[in-house]
């Protein structure tokens, strides 16, 4: 099978009509490169409220420790934690991920990676495994990443199943500290969009300080109103 035909397979099995996935999906994009002797340390929260009392408000916290293991995979693992009113803090899931670079960058019309997870929910025993496509494009000062995703959860409180879910983001490559994107998330009970801004700190000696911000909307019933999105990502070598 040539290269070519591979990825054209790994999209058409991201794009078949699959049940989207459930929860909220609103999260970290991934973009495919890897780079040889990266460490990372992130942090990412996520906030939801709602005026709606039937859907929970509160935070979503995310701490990870990543390293590239070559100068194509890249490995992480997180502790995902949440705090809901009324309830306090608990740790909820853990969950590892290997990212696989496939093509240099500026090799083909777009730069393609696949990304693999699992994760474990600690208090119902739920796990998760996923494979997710991504694609990135630039043209001119505009950078597009999509993340396509084929998801298989199974647990005793749960149907087994096959799902998917979508997120991009469109990005204007204005100057490396700042740069205004807007995303798009949609998974069976998650839809919605909302700018983001962006940036890379250079510290020296090859440390970069990558962070994100911004509001996502939602615009379907089961989405809280709004979501709150920060992600800090400490590079180095």
């Amino acid at each position: 099978m040539t290269f070519n035909r591979f990825i054209a397979l790994i999209l058409v099995i991201s794009l078949s009509p699959l049940t989207l996935a459930d929860g909220n999906s609103i999260g970290k994009i991934y973009h495919p490169y890897v780079q040889l002797l990266e460490k990372e340390i992130e942090y990412a929260m996520l906030y939801q409220r709602d005026n709606d009392t039937a859907i929970e408000s509160g935070f979503r916290h995310q701490l990870g420790y990543g390293q590239a293991l070559s100068d194509t995979f890249f490995v992480e693992a997180y502790i995902i934690a949440e705090d809901t009113y009324g309830e306090g803090s608990k740790v909820e899931a853990f969950e590892l991920e290997l990212k696989w670079q496939l093509t240099e960058q500026g090799e083909l019309d777009n730069d393609w990676g696949l990304l693999f997870e699992l994760e474990n929910e600690r208090e119902d025993n739920i796990w998760e495994a996923s494979t997710t496509l991504i694609a990135l494009h630039e043209w001119e000062q505009w950078i597009l990443t999509n993340n396509f995703s084929v998801i298989y959860e199974a647990g005793s409180t749960i149907d087994n199943e096959f799902e998917a879910a979508y997120s991009g983001q469109l990005r204007y490559r204005n100057t490396a500290s700042f740069e205004p994107a807007i995303e798009l998330f949609q998974s069976q009970d998650t839809s919605a969009i909302g700018p983001m801004a962006t940036g890379l700190v250079r510290l020296g000696g090859g440390k970069k300080l990558f962070w994100e911000f911004g509001v996502l909307i939602g615009v379907n019933d089961d989405t809280p109103d709004t979501n709150w999105k920060l992600n800090l990502e400490y590079e180095f070598q």
